[in-house]
């Protein structure tokens, strides 16, 4: 008897409104136009997590030949509980050329219209009640705006 893939389950965790300072144009490397944005704040709320982005850390970004943003951001949260947990969210954003330049403007456009998706590791501390993220992989959907990523995140079962 041969049997299906074991089902995905997604249940949503938190949403993290990460703000963003000044992208910072590194120049052209070997895979694109390399890219910097300092994380510089923000904010977390959802049912698994409350808390706040520590103003350290950064988005490395690469801007490929075929215009996808090829994303990794690193960076803290600080929970109201006082625990540290390290993120590293990897992904992707496309779109078409004129809904990519309005997101480059600061403008505000419909998150249906581009791609913004990520996948994330957090690391927790072991003797904290974030123990379990260390297990985990979250996928999120993200919106850009003029100076933030705000990243609905869903823990993968």
């Amino acid at each position: 008897m041969q049997r299906g893939p074991a089902p995905l389950n997604v249940e949503f965790a938190f949403t993290a409104n990460v703000q963003l300072g000044e992208i910072r144009i590194l120049g052209q490397g070997l895979e694109g136009i390399r890219r910097f944005v300092p994380i510089i704040g923000g904010t977390v709320e959802g049912p698994d997590l409350t808390g706040r982005v520590i103003a350290a850390g950064g988005d490395s970004q690469t801007v490929r030949s075929d215009s996808v943003i090829v994303l990794e951001a690193r960076y803290m949260i600080q929970a109201d509980d006082g625990a540290l947990l390290s993120v590293v969210n990897r992904g992707y954003r496309h779109s078409t050329p004129e809904i990519m330049a309005r997101l480059a403007n600061g403008e505000t456009v419909n998150p249906e219209d581009y791609y913004f998706r990520t996948v994330a590791q957090i690391e927790a501390p072991i003797d904290s009640r974030y123990e379990r993220f260390n297990r985990l992989l979250f996928v999120g959907t993200a919106e850009r705006t003029a100076d933030a990523a705000i990243v609905h995140f869903y823990r993968i079962r």
